[in-house]
């Protein structure tokens, strides 16, 4: 009897699981499915292009036809197709011997010239030329491969080309580490300087006053350049591995060491200016002469990035000023939050600053250094700065944070005056607007949306927003037939009690609120900006895909992040393992109070980079919380990683708080599922942040399972990746094995 029963139990056991896995392999093909599903949106366009030396503009966007192209005439609000795609199409044929479709034209890098009149464009290999007058297609050159440096390279700046006078009559140069200077109309050159050598050289971004009488430039004394190195196990075309270097300054590296010099071509004076207010420097930057030629200005950028200033050099005597100096306990965001514009020749400036806690515009008188009058002032940020209209006195730019009832990351398109508070908010509508003014700045194209509001896009006024004409709004009607539903926007209070921390709840297809879900979060905090999406995305980094398998997907932008109050931010000074987690945890804790779907008892993780660290520390620092991690290329460790991001958040000098946020260091504490993805030659987060996580992980014997992906670079993986993550999600939050990918 006890035999037969175990039996029994074991047989059930088997068909449960057989059931559990027939249904997954049907939510895998569903989950596959989702992607071009959610993909059939129609009517939304991408940019808006201004066309050059007309009043015009032209968009494109997805039709249920194709890709269509429209221009439109603001003044008389006509809109017509841009040209005729299939005249185009067929003419393209006759080039090529190919079958081009008029609406599925391979089209790309598109221009509009000769007042409108010439369409310029790249398609299959090679330029093109459409006479939008005449429709005659001529064909051009081929296509030159792209071969962009690595974004890394540190440039020699001893070198680089002859720079001409502004009268044209001579050309100054670097010649053995020294400025030189050639009279063009004879060919006599002089030598300027003397003092240069290849320890300490002079720079070739060589400066010529307006009036020629000077040049700017500075005197650098060199630092080793850190090399990344990357070895290539399988690459194409050879059987052997290849080693790759890239050039990688990371934390605490040195720097090289430069002094503002001022050079005057009669006298031959090399005048170096002083150090005093340049000193431990991480960059000095943007020489800039004023029209006058009265003195030049330059950025300098204090290492540990709580200090910067913008310095003035007087052109007579080389004597230094400081016109604005910026200061902070924790970090300037001089990456993200800088504007800076000189009006009226320097006599005016306008500067942006976090110095009351938000995110503003400040008028300097240019000649005394003073502020003239805070442009703007409350609880919200600017955001960008799009026009500033120095003949009107005003000026246009994007904010956040306006309305206490609407999403704080919501941009809006405002004006004010430079002199007087008479401040604007052009777009009313609660929605992320996406702005592009008008060369002559009389209008302006507003595309705006919420990830719960598909995109409209109409054309208004500038200066007073009111509308002018109804361009296009999206059609989602098919998604909508695939089962699409809006995702819900969600906000609850962070870890003060006060401040609201926004997020997405994404659910599957079938969802049954009377089912338990587990939930996932996908995380990227880096400091740098905020990350949930604002504009309507039916399928934003494949989150409705990985819902369709059975999750409930959630993403959150907690403090630390940027975009809200210098308070917000600073959480993540010095302490990049904190993430935003206690505001996260909060987040969903709040909103499984009012969702009994959300299973809290089985939360994963995952993310890529900066998110691949966050992901990982999780289960390291959160693990009460947080039961399974996937991480892709993660900074595991912030000495490991390249030196500008890491230093403008975690500081300088290097201390034991570097040690303190490390994953490396805290291996010993993992709980949890861990899944650790990195390309073998990502040279964007030295791989060996990945691969020094998983030699402390094994000294502590810890399970975890690691995924390396020869050849491929900073990524999440790419497909195959995708395919390790959702099994391991699966398989760990649902409890049910994956299936075979071979076998669908």
């Amino acid at each position: 009897m006890i035999k037969r029963y175990l039996f029994c139990l074991f047989l059930s056991t088997v068909i449960n699981l057989g059931l559990q896995a027939q249904g997954t392999l049907k939510d895998y093909k569903s989950a596959d499915e989702v992607k071009e599903a959610f993909s059939k949106v129609y009517k939304a366009p991408g940019k808006f292009h201004w066309i050059k030396d007309t009043p015009d503009f032209w968009y494109s966007m997805k039709t249920k036809n194709g890709t269509e192209y429209f221009r439109v005439e603001p003044e008389s609000t006509h809109k017509r197709p841009l040209f005729d795609q299939q005249d185009l199409s067929e003419k393209l044929n006759r080039e090529l011997g190919d079958t081009l479709k008029a609406f599925h034209l391979p089209i790309r890098e598109m221009k509009i010239e000769e007042k409108g009149n010439l369409l310029e464009f790249e398609a299959k290999g090679y330029h093109w030329e459409y006479d939008l007058e005449n429709i005659n297609l001529k064909k051009g050159k081929a296509i030159k491969e792209d071969n962009r440096g690595y974004w890394g390279n540190r440039w020699d700046e001893s070198k680089g080309d002859p720079v001409q006078s502004p009268e044209g009559n001579q050309e100054a140069f670097i010649r053995e580490n020294n400025v030189w200077v050639k009279d063009l109309d004879n060919g006599e050159e002089s030598q300027l300087s003397f003092d240069g050598s290849p320890g300490e050289f002079y720079a070739a971004a060589l400066k010529w006053s307006p009036n020629g009488e000077k040049i700017a430039t500075y005197k650098v004394r060199p630092a080793p350049v850190r090399k990344l190195t990357l070895i290539s196990s399988a690459p194409k075309g050879q059987l052997q591995p290849s080693l790759e270097t890239r050039d990688y300054m990371k934390p605490g590296d040195a720097l090289p060491v430069k002094q503002a010099v001022l050079i005057d071509i009669e006298s031959k004076e090399c005048m170096p200016v002083k150090m005093d207010l340049m000193d431990h420097q991480f960059s000095l930057s943007g020489i800039r002469w004023r029209e006058d030629s009265r003195a030049f200005t330059f950025e300098y950028n204090q290492r540990g990035h709580q200090v910067y200033r913008v310095l003035e050099v007087n052109a007579e005597d080389a004597s230094i000023r400081t016109l604005i100096e910026e200061r902070s306990e924790t970090f300037i965001h001089y990456s993200g939050k800088k504007f800076r514009e000189d009006l009226a020749d320097g006599k005016e400036i306008i500067w942006a600053s976090e110095r009351d806690g938000w995110n503003h515009l400040y008028l300097y008188n240019g000649e005394t250094g003073k502020v003239k009058r805070q442009i703007t002032k409350g609880p919200w940020v600017v955001r960008e700065v799009l026009h500033v209209d120095e003949d009107a006195r005003k000026i246009y730019f994007l904010a956040s944070g306006l309305n206490r009832k609407e999403d704080p990351y919501h941009l809006h398109l405002c004006s004010t005056g430079l002199d007087k508070d008479d401040f604007q908010q052009l777009t009313q509508e609660n929605a992320n607007h996406q702005i592009t003014l008008s060369p002559d700045k009389k209008y302006f194209v507003d595309h705006y949306s919420r990830q719960d509001m598909p995109t409209v896009s109409v054309l208004r006024n500038l200066e007073n927003g009111k509308l002018v004409k109804d361009l296009e709004k999206a059609d989602i009607s098919e998604i909508e037939k695939e089962g699409w539903k809006a995702p819900e926007i969600f906000s609850a209070k962070g870890r003060d009690g006060k401040t609201d921390i926004w997020g997405l709840i994404i659910k599957p297809r079938n969802f049954d609120p009377k089912k338990s879900y587990p939930v996932i979060e996908y995380i990227y905090a880096g400091p740098h900006d905020s990350f949930v999406p604002k504009s309507f995305a039916p399928n934003y980094r494949g989150l409705n895909e990985l819902a369709e398998l059975g999750f409930i997907v959630v993403q959150i932008d907690g403090m630390g992040t940027s975009n809200r109050s210098k308070a917000f931010h600073d959480v993540c000074w010095k302490n990049l393992k904190d993430a935003g987690f206690p505001d996260r945890k909060l987040w969903m804790k709040a909103a499984a109070k009012t969702r009994s779907y959300m299973d809290l008892e089985r939360v994963g993780i995952f993310g890529t980079s900066a998110g691949g660290q966050s992901s990982t520390g999780a289960l390291l620092f959160h693990p009460e919380f947080y039961k399974v991690a996937v991480s892709s290329c993660g900074c595991h460790d912030n000495r490991m990683d390249k030196i500008w991001w890491n230093e403008q958040w975690m500081g300088y000098p290097i201390g034991e708080h570097y040690a303190e946020c490390s994953n490396v260091v805290n291996a010993g504490n993992l709980e949890g599922k861990l899944l650790l993805i990195v390309g073998e030659m990502d040279d964007n987060v030295d791989p060996s942040s990945t691969y020094q996580l998983v030699d402390e992980l094994i000294k502590n014997d810890k399970d975890f399972d690691f995924l390396m992906v020869p050849g491929m670079g900073h990524s999440s993986g790419g497909s195959y990746g995708e395919h390790k993550r959702r099994d391991f999600f699966v398989e760990h939050l649902l409890g049910v094995d994956p299936p075979a990918w071979s076998s669908f």
